[in-house]
């Protein structure tokens, strides 16, 4: 494949760094737009990249504000900016989407997400959803209810404590603290994230990687969440987006499974019409980083294939 990279500004002037790969004959079928998940960059889907260009696929990554090189530095991570963090960054993955649609008039465009992005993703198809060919949500989960509303007032009471640059262990333990429990004996913090350990090492070992983010990320994550519930939003999601579901049964992000079923639902009950789930046995966190992720990336090139009339 063909790496390259380039910046755009954000509405509010942050630069975002951007990967774009593209198959070795230039010639495509089809986009995809990635957004990466909470405390890691765009540059660790290099491999995912490398399949879909082989088959056909142009691929963009944005690091999010306040990650990777769009933060500038190692002391940047995890702020995402003074006031409304979360919003502007699915507003930074919206400027993306229209540079890639410049770009490339002629192909249709898919949005995949994994975990704080799949939550980036739940929030854009509701303002956005119309311009897109399809949804491919990663490591997600469906209704959290009060405990929102809960660690948001937690994490409010953190910025005023604090900052909110403050990095919040507080938070981190309230969000995380229990993801590694059912994973006993640990031989690290992160074992919830893969059944791998090479992978695990690799996010272990990456400076970008695994940080302790600020308490202002966490309010205005866990607000942008609720904004997620919000029947008015849910609403607002066009009835003919194709949207693919896909998870670890073991992944406590989405409830071992239970809230992969429930946003499922939730589309379904919402009129949404072509919504598939996946739930892959023992799987963890990061399903592209898994022991069986060949088999996973092979059936997102299935799906993408046949929602791709090219």
């Amino acid at each position: 494949m063909i790496a390259t990279n380039f910046t755009f500004n954000s509405g509010d002037g942050t630069e975002i760094f951007v990967y774009k790969w593209m198959p070795k004959d230039l010639r495509a079928k089809g986009v995809v737009q990635i957004a990466h998940g909470m405390a890691e960059h765009a540059a660790r889907y290099e491999k995912f990249a490398s399949l879909l260009t082989e088959n056909g696929y142009i691929v963009y990554a944005n690091d999010h504000r306040g990650h990777g090189k769009t933060a500038g530095s190692i002391e940047n991570l995890g702020y995402l900016g003074d006031k409304d963090g979360f919003e502007w960054l699915v507003k930074d993955l919206h400027s993306l989407s229209k540079v890639i649609i410049n770009e490339n008039p002629s192909l249709q465009l898919f949005l995949f997400g994994h975990s704080m992005g799949s939550f980036a993703v739940q929030r854009y198809i509701m303002d956005y959803g119309n311009e897109l060919s399809g949804v491919i949500l990663s490591g997600s989960n469906g209704k959290q209810g009060m405990i929102l509303k809960l660690g948001s007032i937690i994490a409010k009471l953190e910025t005023i404590k604090h900052s909110k640059k403050h990095q919040s262990v507080t938070m981190d333990n309230l969000i995380f603290g229990s993801y590694n429990k059912a994973f006993k004996p640990n031989r690290t913090n992160s074992d919830w994230i893969s059944r791998d350990i090479e992978e695990v090492d690799k996010y272990i070992n990456d400076p970008y990687c695994g940080t302790v983010f600020t308490a202002g990320f966490f309010y205005d994550f866990l607000t942008g969440l609720i904004k997620i519930e919000d029947k008015n939003n849910l609403y607002k999601i066009p009835k003919d987006l194709p949207i693919l579901i896909f998870s670890g049964d073991k992944d406590p992000v989405g409830k071992n499974g239970k809230g992969i079923i429930d946003l499922y639902n939730r589309y379904k009950n919402n009129g949404v019409k072509d919504v598939k789930y996946v739930l892959y046995k023992d799987g963890r966190h990061e399903m592209l980083n898994e022991l069986n992720r060949d088999e996973v990336m092979e059936d997102i090139v299935q799906w993408l294939d046949s929602r791709n009339p090219f």
